[in-house]
């Protein structure tokens, strides 16, 4: 009380986002921030690495390529951003072009993405950067706008993020974090290691308020030597094949439990990738002399370097599968593209189990407004609240538990699809059999998540939404009205009790099909 009256609303949020440990003091590491800001001079810090080149080192040249957010694409853009202030959006306007449009950097500095010694076999997993987070432990805090300073193996990721904008923050609010990595290839001196990173950006700064940009994923490869002193190649990216791959998200008051606004959007590109080989920061001539890196000629030496023969390798695809298994552990089992499910399960006799949001199931780009309340205001009634939303507690309770991966493997064949997707899907007349299914679907469809069981032509014989799931199962069985579902003493948990007998009951709806 004493702060807030000192300060003001504002004057204390700003100090709780720079009061990490919030003991209302603010140490010199807790102050510095502010300090490189109004100086505009940024100390050498404690935890970077040496990066003082020696004789033989290497250095990698990269390019970032970026092009901003499509406004467009933000479902705020069709009331033309009604009740949204200019300046909310500032920070996401002004992002035009990449903070650094090129960096030379270390070769030995990607040592960070070589294996451990203990995961040293073709298609062995490790986490660069553990996730420190899960449905248990909550989430980070949203009032925050300068990132931690990155330690260890955060440093080279902190340093490429970097490019794109000068606040990235390498560990994301919510859970899965980190950035989990894959040996695809292996060669006598080399690997091609594949890798995804969950991280976020802060666009915002005092006296604005904190506006958050998370990307779905970035992922990519990386070919280097196995004592990690030569990079042949170097791409990372954010994949865009999506029509949605952005969760945005902004407050609007001085306080943790402001209202938040959420809205999702398409970022066309938005990677980095070198512009070819590590090479030799110094050239020495067959006699050890340190030579110009020009021939006699005045042309820049060209470096010729040897052919990698692989001796094992694995597709990108299943590079990437495990990445994604790994953050996402629901996805043991397959979720098809919405008709490429349609078509599987009239092949196997199968119902389709879908899962039709507003976000993405899959990547960071699923936004914290799936869980609303009401408000009075008669212009935006939906108020988000930055909780973790009904998706993302739905991938990582239920949909990842043994019994409901168990059955789902069975008996269905499941699906995700963005309502965006849908919509489009629906207006193309082009294909009657699909718009009709996306049709179907949609007229279910409640926000924010709809759970969907329907027979193979598209007919929706069961759904339930994840609210409503989420409510009753949070409550104590005797105090659930509705006999729609049951709870079951076989499993401690009620959520994926419940979500099991979604599941049967769908299967018990679909028999007069299933026995044709």
């Amino acid at each position: 009380e004493l702060a807030l009256k000192s300060l003001g609303n504002e004057g204390l949020f700003l100090f709780s986002s720079l009061d990490t440990n919030n003991d209302l003091y603010l140490s010199p590491e807790e102050f510095k921030p502010i300090a490189e800001k109004l100086t505009g001079v940024a100390p050498i810090s404690e935890f970077e690495e040496e990066e003082t080149p020696d004789a033989s080192g290497e250095t990698l040249s990269v390019v970032a390529k970026f092009q901003p957010l499509v406004m467009e694409t933000m479902t705020k853009s069709k009331d033309g951003f009604l009740g949204i202030s200019h300046v909310a959006l500032s920070g996401l306007r002004n992002w035009t072009a990449p903070a650094a449009p090129m960096s030379v950097l270390l070769a030995r500095q990607f040592k960070a993405f070589l294996p451990p010694k203990n995961k040293l076999d073709l298609g062995d997993l490790w986490w660069i950067i553990p996730s420190e987070l899960n449905i248990f432990t909550g989430y980070l805090s949203n009032n925050r706008f300068y990132p931690p300073p990155p330690k260890g193996k955060e440093v080279i990721i902190h340093k490429l993020l970097s490019m794109f904008h000068p606040r990235p923050f390498v560990k994301t609010r919510f859970a899965p974090q980190g950035a989990v990595a894959c040996i695809q290839a292996i060669s006598s001196f080399y690997y091609t290691i594949a890798f995804r990173i969950h991280a976020e950006f802060q666009l915002n700064e005092p006296p604005d308020f904190p506006f958050w940009f998370s990307p779905g994923q970035f992922t990519g490869h990386i070919i280097l030597s196995k004592d990690s002193s030569h990079v042949r190649e170097f791409k990372l990216f954010v994949p865009n094949n999506r029509s949605l791959n952005v969760d945005m998200e902004w407050l609007y008051g001085a306080s943790e439990s402001s209202n938040m606004e959420v809205d999702i959007g398409y970022l066309p590109q938005m990677e980095l990738e070198s512009t070819g080989p590590s090479i030799p920061s110094v050239i020495h001539d067959e006699n050890g002399n340190i030579i110009d890196g020009r021939d006699p000629s005045g042309e820049p030496i060209q470096f010729v370097f040897e052919e990698i023969t692989w001796q094992q390798e694995i597709p990108w695809e299943e590079a990437a599968q495990k990445l994604e298994v790994a953050m996402y552990p629901f996805k043991k089992i397959s979720y098809l593209p919405f008709t490429e499910a349609f078509e599987r399960a009239k092949a196997e006799k199968k119902l389709v189990h879908s899962i039709l949001l507003w976000g993405a199931l899959d990547d960071q780009a699923v936004a914290w407004n799936m869980v609303t309340v009401t408000s009075g205001n008669t212009s935006n009634p939906r108020v988000p609240l930055p909780v973790p939303g009904s998706g993302r507690t739905l991938r990582e309770t239920v949909l990842e538990s043994s019994p409901i991966l168990a059955l789902l493997n069975e008996s269905f064949i499941s699906s995700w699809s963005l309502v965006k997707e849908l919509e489009e899907l629906q207006s193309n007349r082009e294909n009657e059999f699909y718009s009709k299914l996306a049709d179907l679907h949609l007229e279910k469809y409640n926000f924010p998540v709809e759970m969907i069981i329907c027979l193979p032509n598209g007919t929706v014989i069961h759904h339930i939404n994840a609210n409503y799931f989420l409510d009753i199962t949070s409550m104590k069985p005797e105090d659930v009205e509705s006999s729609i579902f049951s709870f079951s003493t076989n499993f401690e948990d009620p959520s994926t009790a419940t979500y099991l007998q979604f599941l049967k009951e769908g299967l018990q709806r679909a028999k007069p099909y299933l026995q044709t």
